[in-house]
């Protein structure tokens, strides 16, 4: 298995060559050269297989540099119940027929990025040890990106990590479990700006390309190809539970802001996993929303992303948008190039033709939804009053959207974002009550604090990168 740029560059990679690189030279994202297809007889053999199993399985298509019987040993030391708290690893909550949320929040930092981030964690430092080579990760965070990344990475041998975070706008939780962290090879950066300012600094630093190689940076960011297909195992393993029939199809619907999540469902549908529709689901920053309804992509700028209930996805640019896109166009890299390079730059968005827009729904299955404030804390009431569950606001917009697309007869999945402890005010705001965390993390906003606030600003990055490497 190869792999090739979103942007044009036919250069083909294999899998670690682009496990530590993060963007590819020319800017765009790396893509398998085509994505392997799955049937119902080799649907028929994993049906029964334990998480870390079936995580093997799918891996192993994609992955063929690393020995079979290490890449085993790597997935089956990531996902253990006394990791992840459940032998099922991702064990589906129904919520009556037809409707469940898919539990991913039972790792170390109650956020399903812990499920790609352990096991990238452990890829990074298996193949920097085989090469004898270090590495910086330089990341960006919303809010459970680096708290997931952070806690992956701590103490592995060979690796610091460079977490680029939106000054207070983070809940108190997600800062405290970032910022408390006290291991030398863990620095968070805390930015006057927001998530979007984060994120153009890592892609500005990712494309100087002597700087890159200079000082070894690499990404856990969902640019990152590994991180992506640790995602695509889910939904395979989501779909396990919800069907009894190899042809039976099932929706999901999944809270978006950079689209790393619903992305991997979108790989998992194009290799043939029985996918009826993908619902994007946004909060008000409704970027993603707006070209589903209308093919039109408008990132705003700082100024216009709003601060709101659910943080982690008060986003405006989708940094991974580019691969459906890719595949959208029927991977034509120079025409990805004119619009994510030239066009953004130049007019600030761009439209795609009726043509184009079509094959969303009709070839891709996509379709969206948006929430704000006031449907969230509804959400939360009614999940809480009809089904017994507290869930967190961004899981609360997936299920407010996933209410309002689901079709009859076809079992609608909600992507579970975090645990609704890491959002308390709201939960209260919602339900008059503070949500359960666990004992460990009794004290965790109180325990001493290790963060450096700096400006919004690509060279002070850079100097501050290499005074601490």
């Amino acid at each position: 298995m190869k792999y090739v740029s979103t942007r044009g560059d036919r250069s083909e990679r294999h899998f670690c060559d682009i496990l530590l690189e993060g963007l590819a030279p020319d800017g765009g994202l790396y893509l398998p050269t085509s994505y392997p297809q799955v049937d119902q007889e080799t649907l028929a053999g994993w049906r029964g297989l334990s998480y870390a199993d079936l995580a093997v399985e799918i891996l192993s298509l994609y992955i063929d540099d690393i020995p079979a019987d290490e890449l085993k040993a790597l997935v089956r030391r990531t996902y253990t119940e006394a990791v992840f708290g459940t032998p099922q690893i991702t064990p589906l909550k129904p919520l009556e027929e037809n409707l469940a949320l898919v539990a991913l929040s039972n790792g170390p930092t109650l956020a399903f990025k812990d499920m790609a981030m352990q096991l990238l964690g452990q890829l990074f430092e298996y193949e920097l040890g085989r090469r004898g080579e270090t590495l910086n990760i330089l990341g960006a965070t919303s809010g459970d990106t680096g708290s997931a990344a952070e806690y992956a990475m701590r103490g592995k041998s060979g690796i610091q990590v460079f977490m680029l975070s939106p000054n207070g706008r983070m809940s108190p939780f997600q800062q405290a479990q970032m910022f408390s962290l006290q291991d030398a090879n863990i620095h968070n950066l805390a930015l006057d700006g927001v998530f979007d300012d984060c994120q153009d600094i890592v892609k500005a630093v990712s494309n100087d390309l002597e700087f890159k190689r200079r000082y070894r940076i690499g990404t856990v960011n969902s640019i990152n190809w590994a991180r992506l297909l640790a995602q695509v195992v889910y939904y395979f393993a989501a779909w396990f539970q919800a069907t009894t029939r190899e042809d039976q199809k099932v929706s999901f619907t999944v809270p978006s802001g950079n689209f790393g999540n619903v992305c991997a469902g979108h790989v998992a549908r194009m290799m043939g996993l029985p996918i009826d529709r993908l619902v994007v689901a946004t909060n008000e920053n409704d970027v993603l929303d707006e070209f589903f309804r209308t093919g039109v992509y408008r990132p705003r700028g700082a100024a216009q992303t709003l601060e709101t209930s659910s943080p982690s996805m008060d986003i405006s640019k989708a940094s991974n948008f580019e691969r459906f896109v890719f595949d959208l166009l029927d991977r034509d890299g120079a025409r990805v190039r004119q619009l994510f390079g030239e066009q953004l730059a130049s007019q600030g968005f761009f439209a795609l033709t009726e043509e184009e827009r079509a094959r969303i729904g009709e070839r891709f299955g996509f379709s969206s939804g948006r929430s704000n404030h006031a449907d969230r804390l509804a959400t939360i009431r009614l999940c809480h009053q009809r089904y017994g569950q507290v869930i967190d606001t961004h899981t609360a917009d997936g299920l407010k959207v996933a209410l309002e697309q689901r079709q009859p007869g076809v079992p609608m999945l909600v992507l579970e974002t975090a645990l609704p402890v890491k959002f308390a005010a709201t939960i209260q705001e919602a339900l008059g009550l503070v949500p359960p965390r666990p004992a460990a993390l009794a004290d965790l906003e109180s325990r001493p604090k290790r963060v450096q606030v700096l400006p919004v600003s690509v060279e002070q990055i850079k100097q501050f990168i290499t005074t601490h490497v």
